[in-house]
């Protein structure tokens, strides 16, 4: 990617005040999604979730991944080979921490999920795992799914 990635995102389709999303998010979400902070390891609430259904984006209510592309990658966090759309997320640059990484936002609202990283040898069909925050999702069932 190139150094100017931030500036050439699209913008995005639902673009609130930090006030605004102070009002709609709890600050522990807002911190995550807005700040791009991480939830501590193993402490979110669908690490190890197997309910089938859809992870929407918490901010906005976007599609982002499905439970058919979650996997159990032991790292802490939720993890998912492939967006359920492939336009669903952006994915930026992300040289904070003294480390080269690549930051994963909602397309629709350019909240802070997580990070996606590549060739870890997860025997999955995209050999990526998208790290996702809990707190950056919201899990809805499929019928007759228990939640």
């Amino acid at each position: 990617m190139s150094s100017d990635a931030d500036t050439s995102l699209p913008a995005p389709r639902i673009q609130l005040t930090p006030q605004e999303w102070r009002a709609k998010l709890s600050p522990e979400e807002y911190q995550v999604l807005r700040e791009a902070g991480t939830e501590r390891a193993f402490t979110g609430e669908y690490t190890d979730t197997e309910t089938e259904g859809v992870y929407a984006c918490r901010a906005c209510g976007a599609e982002l991944f499905r439970s058919g592309e979650k996997f159990h990658s032991h790292c802490g966090w939720p993890s998912f080979f492939d967006p359920a759309k492939s336009d669903a997320v952006i994915l930026r640059a992300d040289n904070s921490l003294g480390a080269s990484r690549v930051e994963v936002l909602c397309a629709n609202c350019h909240s802070h999920l997580g990070h996606v990283f590549e060739g870890e040898g997860y025997p999955t069909p995209t050999d990526k795992r998208y790290c996702i925050n809990s707190i950056s999702l919201r899990l809805e069932p499929a019928d007759g799914s228990a939640g």
